[in-house]
């Protein structure tokens, strides 16, 4: 019982972060669009590409490129809005996370679409 446990915790360590996997994919489009997320349409194609690119395969590179543009997204809102609201106070800091709810939310989406495609065109390029 306890090999097959080791075997399973192995595989999956080498299917998640693995060389073509979708997990390094996910984590270095999500690390490149901390890097470009600021560039508005490049940078999250290009996080999308790079996703796509290490995961390999158009299927794969969609899916890689769609949460790493999710995930990325929204760990970027949520840090600008808590950092923006906390400089402004208690007052700042309810409205600054409503207005970065409902901002994030449309970022999140504009990104996540930009992201997914540029995960389709890397992974069909990677094939």
């Amino acid at each position: 019982m306890k090999r097959y446990i080791l075997t399973e915790v192995r595989y999956f360590r080498v299917v998640f972060l693995g060389r073509g996997s979708v997990g390094l994919g996910v984590l270095c489009g999500v690390l490149t669009l901390f890097v470009l997320g600021w560039i508005p349409i490049v940078g999250p194609f290009a996080s999308g590409l790079i996703a796509g690119l290490i995961a390999r395969g158009a299927t794969r590179g969609l899916v890689a490129g769609f949460l790493s543009g999710s995930i990325g997204a929204i760990a970027l809102g949520i840090l600008l809005s808590i950092l923006g609201g906390v400089l402004k106070g208690l007052l700042g800091a309810v409205i600054g996370l409503a207005i970065g709810f409902l901002g994030g939310l449309a970022l999140t989406i504009t990104i996540a679409i930009l992201t997914t495609i540029g995960g389709l065109v890397g992974g069909a390029l990677r094939r």
